[in-house]
């Protein structure tokens, strides 16, 4: 028991440094001029996922299924495009905001909504 528990204290402290996925956020990741408003198809869906998986999946799965964070398979079902994004953006809970920013964000978002 003590050496899981030292297994997921070291776990939790390795992605917190990490920053819950080490992706790069912000500017320049769009491509094509893909701005990931609204709802995410085509290109705009390769771009949100390749975002979550690099910044997102560490804690939430590459599957959606949860980890440290939770599940997110059905997070549209749950909650609005608007709502994942305030989350995106300011945190909850031990997720920290900001580790996507702007369009990256919405993409995400958008891309996440349509998880029902």
């Amino acid at each position: 028991m003590r050496k899981r528990l030292l297994v997921l204290a070291g776990s939790a402290l390795i992605l917190a440094a990490a920053g819950c996925g080490g992706g790069q956020s912000g500017g320049g990741q769009t491509e094509g001029g893909q701005t990931g408003t609204g709802t995410a198809t085509g290109g705009a869906t390769a771009q949100a996922e390749s975002l979550f998986k690099s910044t997102c999946a560490s804690c939430h799965g590459q599957d959606l299924s949860g980890g440290l964070g939770p599940d997110l398979r059905q997070v549209g079902a749950r909650l609005s495009e608007d709502e994942i994004l305030s989350i995106i953006e300011n945190g909850k809970g031990t997720m920290p905001g900001g580790l996507l920013k702007g369009d990256d964000a919405k993409a995400v978002a958008a891309w996440l909504a349509e998880k029902k």
